[in-house]
């Protein structure tokens, strides 16, 4: 029984719920309204920006919230749409249908299903630490290049043109041939918000403070700062009859409760979507695991990562089954939810309330919206992504992480966000094998009148000309057996006095089977050269894998404790 009950999912808001109270109630509640102000427009913008009519943007943001409510191990994660998965959520959905017809609404769908079904799957099956192999300079490089690719693909509305292109390149070669075609009405709104906006976020907190407003308090209301440009602009549009100027409007939402849908049984396009289905899931789960982590720390909390992949997947399936698309945990609405002084998921759950009555009551209000508006709420949040810094910063600490950066960053602006996902994937894990096949290994002697160790190039040290210690700086596995072998056969060529040579293993935690053959061969060349091999400090469980073998067996040396000891036995002369 019991372990047949560790493949269920787990049910948090069991333990959550047990405490719940009017006092939990109230802090909620008042968390809930402020971040259901502030996803009304976030969600219509980001449906806009996967190519989706606004109203699909609403649908997102209500099944997944009770979902993540119920299964979800933050107590603060807000989910729903988010920019990075929108966009790649466009770029996919858009190679199997043409934008604003509803077979690209069902092929969003579809995509949904299948991110929550791999979500799910990968949780049940404990896969969380698979997101380990997504490096922060990938992370990095990726989110800042799609943050300039959706501000630059959001200046078309902007500027009031059409223009169309899957990359940086193309985007902007549009635009530059559109410019003659700009609505000079439209660009003067979207600027202005713009400019509105990015004063908010530095200029307005300080002159509520002023005002004896608390930092918090302040900090919350330049939050929705896009709340009021909306406000504001929709009012405008409607006074002075906007859309009779030729500004696009986002017009007729439709009222009512998500509706309940289905994803397309096609197998074929189920294969075709696999792929980008999965890089979805993946970027979508670290984003929110991110978040997650940082805001539970804050309270001394903890999330676990396979309930969460669990809580998005049925998140994404739910939003599947109600005319949604891909969401995830966002970090903007969850930083305020944080902020607002939410105690619980169930947060969520009052947030999707609000979304619902918006949706039944609020939508006409939208109809004289201007798309502009939107578009500028997603340029400036967008923005605030792009971190140049990075490549400063990785330049000087490691060109290697550089090489990650720049690849990613590149060849998601250049080529496309999936290749350049996968592109920066790649190449992390290719410099981690570049890493790993080059270990450090130190040639080390006694620091005297001690019984320490340390490089022989850092400090001054005792030595015998009669013996070579190394001390590899690496677990030991196919990828640096070789480089191992190299170093000591080149050590040994340059040393005519050498009578032992003594591996210090404090720094290997583990062992492989190429690893294994290689010392065997080193050993056996040793021997036929009239030289000893030795171990020291070897780790519990790299013994017991040794002793399991034939290493151990046709050793002509010994293995020590310490490698004082070994010196004490090899070399006592140093020491004297």
């Amino acid at each position: 029984m019991g372990t047949a009950t560790r493949w269920l999912p787990a049910l948090p808001i069991l333990a959550w719920g047990r405490q719940y109270n009017l006092e939990i109630f109230t802090k909620d509640l008042v968390a809930a309204l402020i971040v259901t102000i502030m996803l009304i427009p976030q969600s219509l913008a980001y449906a806009l920006l996967a190519g989706l009519p606004p109203e699909v943007g609403l649908y997102a943001s209500v099944a997944p919230l009770v979902l993540y409510a119920v299964l979800g191990s933050s107590r603060v994660l807000a989910v729903g749409p988010v920019a990075v998965v929108s966009i790649m959520t466009a770029a996919t959905v858009a190679e199997h249908a043409a934008a604003g017809t509803h077979a690209y609404w069902q092929v969003a769908i579809t995509l949904a299903f299948l991110s929550g079904g791999l979500l799910l799957l990968m949780g049940l099956l404990r896969l969380g630490f698979l997101a380990n192999f997504l490096s922060h300079p990938v992370i990095s490089g990726f989110i800042s290049a799609s943050g300039l690719l959706i501000a630059l693909s959001q200046m078309k509305t902007i500027m009031g043109i059409k223009a169309d292109g899957h990359n940086f390149v193309e985007l902007l070669n549009s635009l530059i041939h559109q410019v003659s075609s700009v609505h000079l009405l439209t660009l003067m709104v979207g600027t202005g918000v713009i400019v509105f906006l990015f004063w908010v976020r530095k200029g307005l907190q300080p002159l509520l403070v002023q005002t004896g407003l608390s930092l918090k308090n302040a900090d919350m209301l330049a939050k929705l700062g896009p709340v009021a440009a909306i406000a504001l602009t929709t009012l405008l549009a409607w006074q002075l009859d906007w859309q009779a100027q030729g500004m696009k409007l986002v017009g007729t939402v439709p009222q009512g409760l998500p509706p309940i849908t289905l994803p397309l049984w096609d197998l074929n396009l189920w294969q075709k979507l696999l792929v980008p289905a999965l890089l979805i899931s993946v970027i979508g789960f670290v984003e929110s695991v991110s978040v997650g982590q940082t805001l539970a720390a804050k309270r001394r909390q903890r999330i676990e990562p396979d309930q969460e992949l669990i809580a998005l997947g049925g998140s994404n399936l739910s939003a599947a089954f109600t005319g949604g698309f891909p969401v995830t945990g966002g970090f903007a609405r969850s930083v305020v939810n944080f902020e607002a002084g939410a105690v619980t998921p169930a947060a969520g759950i009052y947030t999707a309330v609000g979304i619902t009555l918006a949706s039944l009551l609020l939508t006409p209000t939208l109809f004289y919206l201007p798309q502009a508006t939107l578009a500028a709420t997603i340029i400036v949040a967008v923005l605030s992504l792009v971190d140049f810094k990075i490549l400063k910063s990785t330049w000087r600490f490691s060109k290697l992480d550089f090489i990650a950066v720049a690849t990613t960053l590149m060849g998601t602006l250049f080529i496309g966000v999936e290749t350049g996902l996968v592109t920066g994937v790649a190449t992390s894990l290719a410099l981690f094998l570049f890493r790993a096949s080059r270990p450090h290994i130190a040639t080390v002697g006694l620091v005297p009148g001690t019984e320490y160790f340390r490089n022989v190039q850092r400090h001054n040290v005792l030595i015998s000309p009669k013996l070579l210690c190394l001390r590899v700086d690496a677990s030991m596995f196919f990828a640096n057996a070789r480089a191992i072998e190299d170093r000591i056969n080149a050590e040994v060529a340059t040393r005519p006095d050498l009578e032992h040579v003594l591996l210090q293993c404090s720094a290997v935690n583990d062992i492989d089977a190429s690893a294994l053959e290689s010392l065997e061969t080193i050993a056996a060349r040793l021997k036929d050269a009239g030289i000893t091999l030795h171990f020291s400090e070897i780790k519990g469980p790299v013994m017991d894998k040794l002793k399991s073998s034939h290493l151990l067996e046709h050793l002509h040396g010994r293995v020590f404790l310490t490698n004082y000891q070994a010196i004490q036995a090899l070399t006592p002369e140093i020491i004297r």
